[in-house]
């Protein structure tokens, strides 16, 4: 995986994560992790859809949520590995979505 840059997403609870920026269709290690699907509004990165998996290989053209993903314009995908467990990424999903209200989670 060839690193672009990295962003901070930061959860309503205040908790900062760090992710990794990559344009879509970019493959991973097969690792746990939460994810982001972005873009860039006004020269920030806006969230379009916040979700967490136990494997980041697996392929997200097939994600369940691409329709809508595709309509609002997401350019990239920012990951985070996330080694906690099912419920440490869950935890992680749901505090950037209450912060972030991203269109497609909805």
């Amino acid at each position: 995986m060839t690193q672009a840059q990295t962003c901070q997403w930061t959860g309503r609870s205040g908790t900062v994560y760090q992710h990794s920026v990559y344009p879509i269709g970019q493959t991973f290690d097969p690792v746990p992790g939460n994810y982001i699907f972005a873009r860039v509004v006004e020269g920030k990165w806006s969230a379009v859809y916040i979700g967490q998996t136990a494997d980041l290989s697996e392929r997200f053209d097939t994600h369940h949520k691409m329709q809508c993903i595709r309509a609002r314009g997401a350019t990239h995908i920012h990951a985070h590995r996330n080694n906690g467990g099912e419920q440490a990424r869950l935890a992680e999903e749901a505090d950037l979505a209450a912060n972030y209200n991203p269109p497609c989670n909805g």
